[in-house]
């Protein structure tokens, strides 16, 4: 091996062991600091190189950002949770558990028992159980997502008798079950012991559309456009004040100025915020701007609520255009990661946004709902990425041009 290769080596060991080290006054080098320039746009596109070697790096994605005080999350299915590799990258890299899908409504609305009950009965099912007890045993900090959802919500709920053949029920029913529900949600975490494991809840999801209009679903057409307003008023009445209350939307960077005007509205008769947060789901690609989504992260954060990514992953190309998995791209991948990360750590340090939590939806393509577009930070055999130490923040091996 060339000399200059030793070099590298070293140089990169260095730096992976300072940034373990306690932290200082001032960040470790080659991190952004609060006077640095606001930056975002990925760099040019390098010339196709080998793919990293695996790198024996002691800093972790929990590291880098935990310097800034932000947890790192994944989410979870309950395949990833009986899985020993994923287990092991989990514990090594996150600290913050999203589950996938055993937390939505479909998961924990029990049917039979809601027609015998006559109201609406939340139950948790063994795979909900069991993966929150791992997170419990592993001293995982958790989000919960999701309550007030148009999709992955059984329509039974929102019929007389739970019986879907006869008519919709009046709005003053589906207030109570709309507030029996969410009750009941707080109620379950605290049966199992769980409710301290959760920092965060995603009390609605994706209510808004790009052209400004509230999406239409069944939540709508029973309770009225009001519904927003009483599903935080309900969630801030049950939740305990240690979980911060997060509307959570994709496409934020198209829905900017509609989801600045919406959070003004969730206000109690003090004029206090019913609403803590708004969750980024940062569904994005490697040929979106940088600039234009730092300039809606800037924007929304301006109203004085936390900002979190809550459900992160960056395809390749853009979405009419989805490019292969080429070492070129995946460079590309890398850098956009390396600049995304940079940007929201410089905010950070310069106050700009209040963000105590960055999620990644997953962390091998392998298992991503979007597996053949190659958005998360291993690959297919569980192998880092060039977006991996793009997160890490350590630019000689996140895709730039040496």
């Amino acid at each position: 091996m060339k000399k200059w290769k030793f070099a590298l080596l070293f140089a990169v060991l260095v730096f992976a062991l300072a940034a373990c080290a306690p932290k200082n006054t001032n960040p470790p080098d080659g991190e952004p600091t609060g006077g640095a320039e606001l930056t975002g746009e990925a760099g040019p596109t390098a010339k196709p190189t080998a793919t990293p070697k695996p790198t024996e790096i002691p800093v972790k994605v929990k590291d880098v950002l935990g310097r800034r005080g932000i947890k790192a999350g994944t989410c979870m299915s309950y395949y990833m949770s009986t899985n020993k590799k994923s287990l092991e990258i989990i514990k090594e890299n996150f600290n913050s558990i999203t589950f996938e899908n055993e937390m939505k409504p479909d998961a924990i609305l029990d049917h039979n028992a809601s027609k015998q009950a006559g109201d609406i009965v939340v139950r948790f099912n063994n795979n909900t159980l069991s993966m929150l007890n791992w997170c419990k045993e592993n001293n995982m900090a958790m989000r919960g997502h999701t309550i007030v959802w148009y999709s992955q919500t059984p329509n039974w709920i929102f019929y007389e008798d739970f019986d879907t053949s006869k008519s919709l029920v009046s709005r003053e029913v589906m207030l109570a079950r709309m507030e029996s529900y969410i009750r009941q949600v707080f109620e379950r975490l605290e049966e199992t012991g769980c409710m301290e494991l959760f920092y965060a809840y995603d009390v609605v999801n994706e209510a808004w559309m790009e052209d400004g209009k509230m999406r239409d679903c069944l939540w709508l057409q029973t309770i009225g456009e009001d519904y927003l307003w009483y599903a935080f008023y309900f969630a801030d009445k049950y939740a305990p004040e240690y979980i911060d209350l997060y509307y959570n939307d994709y496409n934020e960077q198209f829905k900017t100025d509609t989801l600045y005007e919406f959070v003004q509205t969730l206000v109690d008769e003090n004029g206090n915020y019913l609403i803590d947060g708004i969750g980024f789901q940062a569904h994005l690609y490697t040929e979106d701007s940088l600039e234009d989504y730092f300039a809606t992260m800037d924007k929304l954060a301006n109203l004085g609520v936390k900002i979190s990514l809550t459900e992160l992953d960056v395809c390749l190309g853009s979405w009419p255009n989805i490019k292969a998995a080429t070492d070129a791209n995946l460079k590309v991948q890398g850098q956009f990661y390396y600049n995304l990360i940079k940007g929201i750590l410089q905010r950070v340090d310069a106050a700009m946004i209040n963000m105590d939590a960055l999620t990644f939806w997953g962390f091998s393509d392998a298992q991503s709902w979007r597996s053949e577009r190659s958005p998360l930070l291993f690959n297919k055999n569980y192998k880092e990425k060039y977006a991996y130490y793009g997160v890490l923040q350590i630019k000689e091996l996140a895709g730039f041009e040496e």
